[in-house]
Protein backbone atom coordinates (compact mmCIF):
# COMPACT_ATOMS: atom_id res chain seq x y z
CA UNK A 1 0.00 0.00 0.00
CA UNK A 2 1.40 3.22 -1.01
CA UNK A 3 2.51 5.66 1.50
CA UNK A 4 -0.01 8.78 2.34
CA UNK A 5 1.05 11.90 0.92
CA UNK A 6 2.75 14.32 2.74
CA UNK A 7 0.01 16.81 3.37
CA UNK A 8 -2.50 14.18 4.45
CA UNK A 9 0.27 13.13 7.23
CA UNK A 10 0.71 16.10 8.46
CA UNK A 11 -2.82 17.07 8.80
CA UNK A 12 -3.21 13.68 10.83
CA UNK A 13 -0.43 15.16 13.02
CA UNK A 14 -2.26 18.29 13.25
CA UNK A 15 -5.49 16.54 14.23
CA UNK A 16 -3.82 14.45 16.32
CA UNK A 17 -2.29 17.13 18.34
CA UNK A 18 -4.92 19.16 19.14
CA UNK A 19 -6.79 15.97 20.20
CA UNK A 20 -4.83 15.17 22.70
CA UNK A 21 -4.25 18.79 23.72
CA UNK A 22 -8.15 19.04 24.23
CA UNK A 23 -8.30 16.00 26.54
CA UNK A 24 -5.30 17.10 28.83
CA UNK A 25 -7.26 20.23 28.89
CA UNK A 26 -10.44 18.45 29.58
CA UNK A 27 -8.40 16.44 32.57
CA UNK A 28 -6.58 19.72 34.09
CA UNK A 29 -10.23 21.36 34.57
CA UNK A 30 -11.81 18.24 35.78
CA UNK A 31 -9.45 16.39 38.08
CA UNK A 32 -8.10 18.63 41.00
CA UNK A 33 -11.26 20.86 40.85
CA UNK A 34 -13.20 17.82 41.21
CA UNK A 35 -11.16 16.52 44.52
CA UNK A 36 -11.43 19.67 45.87
CA UNK A 37 -15.11 19.81 45.68
CA UNK A 38 -15.57 15.97 47.28
CA UNK A 39 -13.83 17.17 50.08
CA UNK A 40 -15.44 20.44 50.97
CA UNK A 41 -19.05 18.41 50.08
CA UNK A 42 -17.84 15.94 52.72
CA UNK A 43 -16.62 18.26 54.94
CA UNK A 44 -13.06 16.86 55.59
CA UNK A 45 -11.80 17.76 58.68
CA UNK A 46 -8.39 19.53 58.61
CA UNK A 47 -10.09 21.45 55.28
CA UNK A 48 -13.43 22.64 57.77
CA UNK A 49 -10.63 23.54 61.07
CA UNK A 50 -8.89 25.85 58.37
CA UNK A 51 -11.99 27.39 56.93
CA UNK A 52 -13.59 28.05 60.24
CA UNK A 53 -10.31 28.93 62.15
CA UNK A 54 -9.17 31.45 59.13
CA UNK A 55 -12.63 33.46 59.47
CA UNK A 56 -12.79 33.88 62.62
CA UNK A 57 -9.11 34.40 63.52
CA UNK A 58 -9.02 37.29 60.75
CA UNK A 59 -12.56 38.75 61.37
CA UNK A 60 -11.09 39.25 65.24
CA UNK A 61 -8.12 40.85 63.96
CA UNK A 62 -9.69 43.10 60.86
CA UNK A 63 -12.02 43.96 63.81
CA UNK A 64 -9.19 46.12 65.61
CA UNK A 65 -7.13 47.37 62.80
CA UNK A 66 -9.30 49.33 60.12
CA UNK A 67 -6.11 50.15 57.75
CA UNK A 68 -6.17 45.92 57.19
CA UNK A 69 -9.65 46.56 56.46
CA UNK A 70 -8.99 49.59 53.89
CA UNK A 71 -6.26 47.57 52.34
CA UNK A 72 -7.98 44.33 52.07
CA UNK A 73 -11.02 46.43 50.36
CA UNK A 74 -8.95 47.67 47.66
CA UNK A 75 -7.90 44.33 46.98
CA UNK A 76 -11.06 43.19 46.71
CA UNK A 77 -12.64 46.04 44.57
CA UNK A 78 -9.84 45.59 42.57
CA UNK A 79 -10.70 42.24 41.71
CA UNK A 80 -14.37 43.00 41.11
CA UNK A 81 -16.50 41.77 37.82
CA UNK A 82 -16.94 45.63 37.10
CA UNK A 83 -13.24 46.52 37.34
CA UNK A 84 -12.66 43.39 35.15
CA UNK A 85 -15.20 43.87 32.98
CA UNK A 86 -13.78 47.47 32.29
CA UNK A 87 -10.49 46.19 31.80
CA UNK A 88 -11.21 43.16 29.32
CA UNK A 89 -13.26 45.81 27.01
CA UNK A 90 -10.13 48.14 27.07
CA UNK A 91 -7.91 45.16 26.24
CA UNK A 92 -10.19 43.43 23.13
CA UNK A 93 -10.75 46.83 21.84
CA UNK A 94 -6.83 47.27 21.70
CA UNK A 95 -6.64 43.94 20.12
CA UNK A 96 -9.47 44.53 17.28
CA UNK A 97 -7.85 47.78 16.66
CA UNK A 98 -4.79 46.56 15.98
CA UNK A 99 -6.40 43.87 13.84
CA UNK A 100 -5.10 40.73 16.18
CA UNK A 101 -8.95 38.91 16.20
CA UNK A 102 -7.65 35.46 17.10
CA UNK A 103 -6.03 37.08 20.68
CA UNK A 104 -9.25 39.51 21.02
CA UNK A 105 -11.16 36.28 20.52
CA UNK A 106 -8.99 34.39 22.84
CA UNK A 107 -9.63 37.25 25.88
CA UNK A 108 -13.51 37.25 25.25
CA UNK A 109 -14.16 33.69 25.07
CA UNK A 110 -11.38 32.90 28.36
CA UNK A 111 -13.22 35.74 30.78
CA UNK A 112 -16.71 35.52 29.42
CA UNK A 113 -16.97 31.74 29.57
CA UNK A 114 -14.80 31.38 32.97
CA UNK A 115 -17.63 33.96 34.95
CA UNK A 116 -20.61 31.72 33.20
CA UNK A 117 -18.80 29.04 34.73
CA UNK A 118 -18.14 30.13 38.33
CA UNK A 119 -21.76 31.37 38.09
CA UNK A 120 -22.91 27.53 37.53
CA UNK A 121 -20.66 25.73 39.69
CA UNK A 122 -22.20 28.17 42.79
CA UNK A 123 -25.75 27.49 41.75
CA UNK A 124 -24.97 23.45 41.73
CA UNK A 125 -23.21 23.27 45.15
CA UNK A 126 -24.91 25.92 46.83
CA UNK A 127 -22.59 26.43 49.92
CA UNK A 128 -23.40 29.40 52.26
CA UNK A 129 -20.74 32.36 52.79
CA UNK A 130 -19.17 32.85 56.12
CA UNK A 131 -21.33 34.31 58.53
CA UNK A 132 -19.81 36.94 61.56
CA UNK A 133 -21.13 39.12 64.30
CA UNK A 134 -19.78 42.22 62.47
CA UNK A 135 -19.56 41.61 58.81
CA UNK A 136 -17.31 43.86 56.53
CA UNK A 137 -19.49 43.15 53.21
CA UNK A 138 -22.66 42.42 52.31
CA UNK A 139 -22.11 39.88 49.02
CA UNK A 140 -25.18 37.83 47.27
CA UNK A 141 -25.22 34.05 45.99
CA UNK A 142 -23.38 31.38 46.85
CA UNK A 143 -20.37 30.92 48.24
CA UNK A 144 -18.23 27.95 46.57
CA UNK A 145 -16.19 28.62 44.20
CA UNK A 146 -14.40 32.29 44.83
CA UNK A 147 -15.53 34.17 42.05
CA UNK A 148 -13.28 37.48 42.75
CA UNK A 149 -10.10 34.35 43.15
CA UNK A 150 -11.10 32.75 39.65
CA UNK A 151 -11.51 36.15 37.81
CA UNK A 152 -7.66 37.17 38.92
CA UNK A 153 -6.18 33.98 38.01
CA UNK A 154 -7.90 33.94 34.37
CA UNK A 155 -7.68 37.36 34.37
CA UNK A 156 -3.80 38.39 35.05
CA UNK A 157 -3.62 34.84 33.23
CA UNK A 158 -4.88 36.52 29.78
CA UNK A 159 -2.99 39.67 30.48
CA UNK A 160 0.53 38.19 30.40
CA UNK A 161 -0.57 35.53 28.04
CA UNK A 162 -1.26 38.07 25.54
CA UNK A 163 1.22 40.54 26.10
CA UNK A 164 4.14 38.28 26.66
CA UNK A 165 5.83 38.64 23.55
CA UNK A 166 6.02 42.61 24.08
CA UNK A 167 7.89 42.09 27.68
CA UNK A 168 11.30 41.49 28.03
CA UNK A 169 13.89 41.32 30.97
CA UNK A 170 13.35 43.12 33.86
CA UNK A 171 9.58 43.81 32.79
CA UNK A 172 8.59 40.85 32.06
CA UNK A 173 9.87 39.57 35.78
CA UNK A 174 7.89 42.83 36.94
CA UNK A 175 4.77 41.40 35.30
CA UNK A 176 4.65 37.81 36.76
CA UNK A 177 5.72 39.24 40.10
CA UNK A 178 2.98 41.77 40.21
CA UNK A 179 0.45 39.42 38.90
CA UNK A 180 1.19 36.75 41.35
CA UNK A 181 1.07 39.61 43.98
CA UNK A 182 -2.23 40.90 42.89
CA UNK A 183 -3.82 36.98 42.14
CA UNK A 184 -2.92 36.25 46.07
CA UNK A 185 -4.05 39.46 47.35
CA UNK A 186 -7.39 39.52 46.55
CA UNK A 187 -8.11 35.70 47.32
CA UNK A 188 -6.52 36.77 50.71
CA UNK A 189 -8.69 39.67 50.76
CA UNK A 190 -11.95 38.19 50.14
CA UNK A 191 -11.15 35.37 53.31
CA UNK A 192 -9.95 38.44 55.54
CA UNK A 193 -13.17 40.11 54.75
CA UNK A 194 -15.14 37.14 55.65
CA UNK A 195 -16.75 36.78 52.06
CA UNK A 196 -15.70 33.28 51.30
CA UNK A 197 -13.75 30.81 53.24
CA UNK A 198 -10.48 29.32 52.55
CA UNK A 199 -11.44 26.78 50.75
CA UNK A 200 -13.58 28.69 48.18
CA UNK A 201 -10.62 30.53 47.49
CA UNK A 202 -8.81 27.53 46.91
CA UNK A 203 -11.54 26.18 44.57
CA UNK A 204 -11.46 29.63 42.66
CA UNK A 205 -7.76 29.43 41.81
CA UNK A 206 -7.88 25.84 40.93
CA UNK A 207 -10.88 26.20 38.63
CA UNK A 208 -9.44 29.38 37.37
CA UNK A 209 -5.87 28.05 36.82
CA UNK A 210 -7.70 24.93 34.98
CA UNK A 211 -9.88 26.66 33.03
CA UNK A 212 -6.72 29.08 31.76
CA UNK A 213 -4.86 26.40 31.26
CA UNK A 214 -7.03 24.40 29.28
CA UNK A 215 -8.34 27.71 26.74
CA UNK A 216 -4.05 28.18 26.17
CA UNK A 217 -3.92 24.48 25.26
CA UNK A 218 -6.88 24.71 22.63
CA UNK A 219 -5.50 27.99 21.97
CA UNK A 220 -2.23 26.12 20.76
CA UNK A 221 -3.85 23.36 18.90
CA UNK A 222 -5.75 26.01 17.04
CA UNK A 223 -2.29 27.17 16.17
CA UNK A 224 -1.14 23.88 15.11
CA UNK A 225 -4.23 23.27 12.90
CA UNK A 226 -3.88 26.49 11.11
CA UNK A 227 0.27 25.56 10.45
CA UNK A 228 1.55 27.62 13.35
CA UNK A 229 4.30 26.15 15.94
CA UNK A 230 3.22 25.47 18.80
CA UNK A 231 4.59 27.96 21.67
CA UNK A 232 6.05 27.75 25.59
CA UNK A 233 3.55 29.47 27.31
CA UNK A 234 6.52 31.72 28.50
CA UNK A 235 6.31 32.96 25.04
CA UNK A 236 2.49 33.97 25.50
CA UNK A 237 0.15 33.25 23.20
CA UNK A 238 1.47 34.58 19.65
CA UNK A 239 5.31 35.92 19.74
CA UNK A 240 4.69 36.82 16.16
CA UNK A 241 2.43 39.62 17.17
CA UNK A 242 4.96 40.92 18.95
CA UNK A 243 5.74 43.81 16.54
CA UNK A 244 1.63 44.58 16.01
CA UNK A 245 1.10 44.37 19.94
CA UNK A 246 3.27 47.21 20.69
CA UNK A 247 2.73 50.61 19.60
CA UNK A 248 5.73 51.66 18.82
CA UNK A 249 6.94 48.77 17.00
CA UNK A 250 4.46 49.09 13.80
CA UNK A 251 2.19 51.44 11.79
CA UNK A 252 -1.78 50.77 12.83
CA UNK A 253 -2.37 50.51 9.31
CA UNK A 254 -0.07 47.42 8.76
CA UNK A 255 -1.47 44.36 7.01
CA UNK A 256 -2.84 41.74 9.53
CA UNK A 257 -0.82 38.32 9.55
CA UNK A 258 -4.10 36.45 11.60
Amino acid sequence: MADPAPGATTRRRRYTTRAVLVAVALALVAVPFALLLLLVEDRWGPLSEADLGARDGLHRFALTQPAFVWLMRAFSDSGSALAWQLVMLAVVVWLLWRRLWRLALFVVVTTAVSSLLNTAVKAMVDRQRPVVAQPFVHEPGASFPSGHAQAAVVGYGVLLLVFLPVLKGVWRRVAVTVAFVMVLGIGFSRVALAAHYVSDVLAGFVLGGAWLAAMAALFSAWRVQRGRPAVHPEEGLAPEDSERLNPAASAPGAPSRE
